[in-house]
């Protein structure tokens, strides 16, 4: 994707580079649980230190919703990105105000500083043009590498780039450029997949997509809700019954736009839900009443693989079945591996993304073996659905 600058085309050397960043991380008694977004932002913040850049790092955590809640400071996160870049990194009790100001001011050349939860002064999510002025005070350019909250026009993540010189950090750089060689400008046949519980939840994102995909493989409870649709008998599967008219406009949509659905001909049923639950492998138009669908079955896995080998480019988002407990992950995994072969082999560009699908990937653990695997929830769906997003908006509208 081009329209915006990245660190490449700005001089940052003893200047202050103000870096938004997404440290809102797992965390359980002072500590971080799970570093996966410290880790993939500190190639940016080390760049910019080694080009003796005094680098100011900015971030929310949590939803304080304006009030100073210790529970949410920023503080015991300066040592973990100290850990993750093998040097000190400072802090600054504010964001804004004569804390920040003073420790911005003895900053040195190659020094990092992290800055106070954004989210203590509620001026940062309505985007309150007097706090930009203060942060941007702080600063002589503007890095954003926090692609996790660029859906949301906040001071620090849309308001910066409109007052200062505004670059993409590598990390966000990475992002955009896996999305547009997924989405928008793909090497074709595109496959998605998507899943999860609810169709309710993805309606523009499966609009969007047919559009766009020549194939996509629909499963976890959605599926349930598509082949109710179609007349199959789903049992006590989760399933939205109401939403039977909308799933069938979709697949008129998608039938005019010339994208193949790809719906389970096998499914695996259980009359509980639970770990190594008693369970069996019935087509899908022979789901037993007082049983639920689980999981696809092997036959429709073995499509779904014939299916990916033949693309060029898959875009994935949510599991195909309830992955989160044995025995029911094996689809989810066994096509996870399958798509995870065919990136390895140079025969796919796979992008996935979304909490459950991370999750998912690591369960079968794949997730270093995709293309890119997206650690953006919200802005990774908002994407996916078509939307602009203001973070990315603004950069480009400052190149």
């Amino acid at each position: 994707m081009s329209g915006f600058k990245t660190i490449d085309q700005v001089n940052v050397s003893g200047k202050r580079a103000l870096v938004r960043v997404d440290l809102n991380v797992p965390m359980k008694d002072g500590r971080v649980t799970d570093a996966t977004r410290i880790a993939r932002v500190a190639p940016t913040l080390a760049e910019l230190a080694d080009k003796g850049a005094r680098v100011v790092v900015l971030s929310h955590f949590g939803r304080p919703d304006g009030q100073r809640v210790p529970t949410m400071s920023l503080a015991p996160l300066a040592q973990a990105l100290g850990t993750a870049l093998g040097r000190d990194v400072a802090f600054a009790s504010d964001c804004v105000g004569d804390a920040a100001e003073t420790a911005v001011r003895t900053l040195k050349p190659g020094s990092i500083l992290l800055l106070e939860n954004l989210r203590f002064h509620k001026e940062e999510e309505k985007n309150v043009a007097a706090f930009i002025d203060r942060l941007a005070t702080l600063g002589d350019v503007y890095v954003n590498d926090a692609f996790s909250c660029a859906h949301r026009a906040h001071a620090s993540t849309e308001g910066l780039a409109n007052r200062l010189p505004a670059v993409a950090g590598r990390l966000m750089q990475a992002e955009l450029e896996a999305l547009d060689s997924a989405l928008g400008k793909p090497a074709r046949p595109v496959c998605a997949v998507v899943g999860g519980a609810k169709v309710s939840t993805k309606l523009e994102l499966l609009g969007n997509l047919v559009g766009r995909v020549d194939k996509l493989v629909i499963g976890g409870g959605m599926a349930n809700t598509f082949m109710h649709a179609q007349g199959l008998k789903v049992g006590k599967s989760l399933c939205e019954k109401d939403l039977a008219p909308t799933a069938r406009d979709i697949l008129k949509k998608a039938k005019a736009r010339g994208c193949a659905v790809l719906l389970p001909d096998d499914v695996v049923v259980a009359t509980e839900f639970k770990a190594g639950a008693a369970n069996r492998v019935v087509a899908a138009d022979a789901c037993p009443d007082d049983a639920m669908i689980l999981d696809v079955g092997p036959r429709s896995i073995e499509r779904y693989r014939a299916e990916l080998a033949a693309c060029r480019t898959l875009v994935w988002n949510g599991p195909l079945g309830a992955f989160e407990i044995a025995p029911f992950d094996a689809g989810t995994s066994a096509l996870a591996r399958a798509a995870a072969d065919l990136t390895g082999a140079g025969k796919l560009l796979s992008v996935a993304g979304g909490g459950d699908t991370v999750a998912a990937l690591a369960h079968a653990g794949v997730e270093t073996r995709f293309s890119y695997v997206s650690t953006a929830g919200g802005a990774f769906l908002e994407w996916m659905e078509g939307k602009t997003l203001p973070g990315v908006a603004a950069l480009i509208r400052a190149a």
